[in-house]
């Protein structure tokens, strides 16, 4: 009897949007498949991706994703697939027609936040609703995450000199 393969790379994030929690309140997150090529399923395994600037969008009962970059990948010579291309997300109906419905309101967007493949190996993107953030919001998280960053060394050079 063959042994089960164990998925190493479940549940593992493979690409990121960074600015998308800087420049957006996100409000509600969701699940949703994504349908790419071969090859670009072996670049992503590999890690090499780019979702900065990347949006979704939902047309005609369907969502797809919008400047998405995944590199070729280096073994795939003719086979190989377009860098930036529109990708097609995968939804229940019910899921898409509340992302419409919550995308109709005035400034609110749907930006991936990252990929993943889960423990049966398929690419995942996770999709936040969110609504823009003003400068001045951007100042006072900036604000806070020092404040923290502070706090959290004060208390750890604190600590250390009591066992000293």
């Amino acid at each position: 009897m063959a042994k089960k393969n164990d998925k190493s790379d479940a549940n593992t994030v493979r690409v990121t949007n960074r600015k998308a929690r800087r420049d957006y309140h996100i409000l509600e997150t969701f699940e949703a498949g994504i349908e790419l090529k071969g090859t670009e399923v072996k670049s992503l395994r590999d890690g090499k991706g780019n979702m900065n600037d990347s949006f979704a969008t939902v047309e005609q009962g369907e969502v797809w994703l919008h400047n998405f970059h995944i590199s070729t990948y280096e073994q795939g010579n003719r086979f190989n697939h377009e860098p930036i291309r529109d990708r097609r997300l995968l939804l229940h109906k019910v899921e898409i027609i509340k992302l419409r419905s919550k995308l109709n309101e005035k400034g609110f967007t749907l930006v991936p936040l990252q990929l993943y493949f889960n423990k049966r190996g398929l690419a995942k993107v996770e999709l936040g609703v969110g609504k823009g953030k003003l400068l001045y919001d951007k100042r006072e998280d900036i604000k806070k995450r020092t404040e923290e960053r502070e706090l959290s060394r004060e208390f750890r050079n604190k600590g250390l000199q009591r066992f000293m």
